[in-house]
Parts: structure tokens; C-alpha cells; sequence
């Protein structure tokens, strides 16, 4: 017992240290990077229980979006949009409209609508 609860504390602030680094500005509260550090480092449970209470806390409240990890808060945000656009509906929809009106143009002008050439 001696030496299991010295590793836990020691777990949860290298833990809490580790999150800490990779952690957004608006994940931490408002505090600066180096203040959670000394507040993790001086108050070996209570800090790191602190950070880790904050960083849940933010991302329930939506600051903090979805990165490279899978985790909140790492990594570039993404747009909520789609990325591309054959991944638009409506673009694809609108591509779609505009093919058939083109066929539809040919077709009236006294032109055939199949695709043979003329003889």
C-alpha cells in the first residue's frame, strides 16, 4: 500500500500534466497553460482533479471540437458542413438539375436524344 497509492497520485498528475499539454486555450478555463501546470504540480490530487473536472466540464458546455485523436478538444476544428462538394446534397442535386435540363434543351430543339451520331 506503500508504494500503490504514491504510483496512483503520481499516474494522475503526469495524467493531468499530459492532458494539459495537448489542451485548447478554451478548454482551460480561462487560466493560462504554466498556471494549471503550478496548480497541478503544488496540489498533487486536488490540482489534478481540478484540471481534469475543468476539461470535462468545458467540453459538455461546447467549447472544444472533435481532432485528429477522436477525442474534444485535440487537433484543428472541422467544419459541421460537408468538406467537398460531390459531398453536398444540394450541390449534387443542383448538378443534377442542370443535366437534365441540358437533355431536356437538346431533346426540344428538334435534335434526337439518342446519343447516336447523324448519318
Amino acid at each position: 500500500m506503500r508504494v500503490v497509492l504514491p504510483l496512483i497520485v503520481v499516474a494522475l498528475d503526469l495524467y493531468a500534466l499530459l492532458d494539459l499539454a495537448g489542451s485548447n486555450e478554451e478548454d482551460r478555463g480561462g487560466l493560462p497553460r504554466w498556471l494549471w501546470a503550478v496548480i497541478i504540480v503544488l496540489l498533487p490530487i486536488f490540482g489534478a482533479l481540478a484540471w481534469i473536472v475543468m476539461r470535462r466540464a468545458a467540453h459538455r458546455s461546447g467549447g472544444g471540437g472533435t481532432g485528429r485523436n477522436g477525442r474534444p478538444g485535440r487537433g484543428p476544428k472541422r467544419p459541421s458542413g460537408p468538406v467537398a462538394p460531390d459531398d453536398d446534397p444540394d450541390f449534387l442535386w443542383k448538378l443534377e438539375q442542370d443535366r437534365r435540363r441540358r437533355e431536356r434543351d437538346k431533346g426540344g430543339s428538334g435534335e434526337g436524344t439518342s446519343s447516336d451520331p447523324p448519318r
